[in-house]
């Protein structure tokens, strides 16, 4: 696995990474067995940077993550996440919180369910109009003083934001959705910002959300609370347009030797050094698939092919239902 450094001071890690979102929540309900070992087999295969959050299956991934580290700890990158609130009574309801004490005793919360006395990466989920980026940025610097936090990280801000955080304290890491179907990023400045202050970029949900690997051909295999039935993209009509894209990235995969989910990780790589790809993975099958994509190396003419083929706004359908909802 290549591996890549988030920030200028930050902790290596490989390009490809773990995001364990799914092993808990919103998508297909997983054995913890099939988690646990996709765990550790990521670890095996460089895939060091593990993803979480407080709010995945509210607090229930941050444990099993944890569970599986028990002997493990130091083979990690261990990131997770604080700032969205939930509800223990209404599953769908969302908020965001940024004031110093919530983060303060989210972070807390967090190292208690993991099992660690310190994460190695803090990302703000997401920024809260009501409280100054700055007043939030402080206090997670307070918790890398006090050891409890080693770098930290913000998550889907404004170019504006990620400028007026960074001048506060090192930012390592940005994440941000980016892949194929949302590009969003080299057009609306989040990019260019977070290059010219060092900050390494994180691509969530490089495979659009299972979409970029071909296997998700119809909406009746998916459970009614399956997160892509809030995404637009995954809409009839749109699905089906979606996948006359996906279908041909397929044929351009084989003629490599590849599956398109190995293609679509490799050209996010190829967009620059300062970026790593996260996609979430629930097995140990599609950890194998995935780690391999670090192994493809795709020349002007492949590259080209699959720029022609995806363009900015080649996706039909937005990325998400409700605008103003937070939903990751």
């Amino acid at each position: 696995m290549i591996a890549r450094r988030l920030g200028a001071n930050g902790p290596e890690v490989g390009a490809i990474a773990l995001g364990c979102m799914g092993m808990s929540e919103f998508y297909e309900a997983v054995d913890e067995r099939d988690a646990v070992a996709a765990i550790h087999r990521a670890l095996e295969l460089g895939m060091t940077l593990l993803d979480t959050s407080d709010m995945y299956g509210r607090g229930e991934n941050e444990r099993l993550v944890g569970r599986a580290l028990r002997g493990r700890r130091e083979r990690a990158v261990l990131a997770t996440k604080a700032g969205i609130v939930r509800s223990n009574r209404d599953p769908a309801y969302r908020s965001v919180d940024n004031r110093p004490e919530y983060v303060r005793a989210a972070c807390d919360a967090s190292l208690a369910r993991l099992g660690v006395d310190h994460v190695d990466v803090l990302y703000l989920h997401r920024a809260d109009p009501n409280v100054p980026i700055e007043e939030t940025v402080d206090a997670m610097a307070a918790l890398v003083t006090a050891g409890k936090v080693r770098h930290l990280g913000l998550s889907e801000v404004t170019p504006d934001t990620l400028r007026r955080a960074a001048a506060v304290a090192p930012i390592a890491a940005l994440q941000s959705e980016y892949s194929l179907f949302t590009r969003d990023v080299e057009a609306n400045g989040v990019l260019d910002a977070a290059r010219a202050s060092g900050i390494a970029l994180v691509a969530y949900a490089p495979l659009g959300r299972g979409m970029l690997t071909g296997r998700v051909r119809s909406m009746d295999a998916l459970a009614n609370d399956d997160l892509r039935r809030r995404v637009p993209r995954f809409d009839s009509g749109n699905l089906e347009r979606n996948l006359e894209l996906v279908d041909q990235l397929t044929a351009l995969a084989r003629e490599r030797g590849a599956s398109p989910a190995q293609l679509a990780l490799a050209w996010l790589l190829a967009r620059g050094d300062d970026i790593v790809a996260l996609p979430g993975c629930e097995r140990v099958a599609q950890v194998e698939e995935n780690a391999h994509a670090a192994d493809l190396t795709l020349d002007t003419a492949a590259l080209a092919s699959i720029e022609a083929l995806f363009p900015p706004g080649a996706a039909a359908g937005g990325r998400l239902r409700d605008a103003g909802t937070v939903r990751r």
